[in-house]
């Protein structure tokens, strides 16, 4: 009798230990009683009954997916390669276990073909300077399919787009004669506004024969301040005239 005593005791205290289940604060339990759903543990230490109910936890906090990189073609037939991540959550954890076997290799497969979906429908141009819009498209379309299963999107980011090689030099040549053009442009218009101050310049010295005389003798000065130079010069028959008069 003392036999059988311990023996219930050791088999209820076997039933309690193999049932207990500690949920950190970031799981959460999907109990299972004869197979079928039956509610969610909330974090702490919970019981559930043995052979009878089984649970499955579910992580909720925010996951990171990397999205192996891909070749997609833009709506302009240029191949490039982009990679992305995916950050998700789950928020219904029933859902996530019951409809969906995978759910993270669900999202990932998703995302691919969002991003081919997207990219197909964009120019080069906008992919390239506009990647957040891009990652924003993408997103609600994974976040459209992906809501029933209890799983929130929470961004999206296109890490990487690499252009093909011909492609990158075609870029940079192009990149090149844009910087040419733009430097001859502005020393277009450099020379232009030199051109016209000189023009007023010479309007100014044409309304005094003295200025004009005066500004060729402090040019040859500036010349002359090296004593090795040699300068010959050729005044006008006027000089002294134009000297006189305005010494008086």
């Amino acid at each position: 009798m003392a036999w059988f005593t311990y023996g219930a005791i050791i088999f209820v205290l076997f039933i309690i230990s193999s049932g207990l289940k500690l949920l950190y604060q970031y799981e959460r339990g999907v109990v299972f009683t004869l197979g079928k759903y039956s509610h969610i543990k909330e974090p702490g230490l919970r019981w559930i009954f043995p052979i009878i109910q089984t649970m499955r936890k579910v992580d909720i906090r925010i996951k990171t997916a990397d999205v192996p990189r891909q070749e997609v073609i833009t709506k302009d037939n240029i191949p490039l390669l982009a990679n992305t991540v995916v950050y998700f959550r789950v928020e219904k954890p029933a859902d996530a276990i019951i409809k969906i076997e995978d759910y993270e290799f669900a999202v990932k497969q998703y995302t691919q073909a969002a991003l081919r979906d997207v990219v197909g429908n964009a120019e080069l141009d906008f992919v390239l300077t506009e990647r957040e819009k891009i990652a924003e498209s993408i997103k609600k379309i994974v976040d459209d399919e992906t809501g029933g299963w209890g799983i929130n999107i929470e961004s999206i980011k296109i890490q990487e787009v690499e252009l093909p090689a011909e492609m990158k030099r075609a870029m940079a040549k192009q990149a090149e004669a844009e910087r040419e053009k733009r430097a001859v442009i502005i020393a277009a218009e450099g020379e232009l506004k030199a051109s016209e101050n000189l023009r007023k310049a010479a309007e100014n010295l044409s309304k005094s024969p003295a200025a004009v005389h005066l500004r060729t003798l402090q040019t040859i000065r500036d010349i002359a301040a090296d004593p090795s130079e040699k300068i010959v010069l050729f005044l006008p028959s006027d000089i002294s005239d134009i000297v006189k008069k305005y010494s008086k």
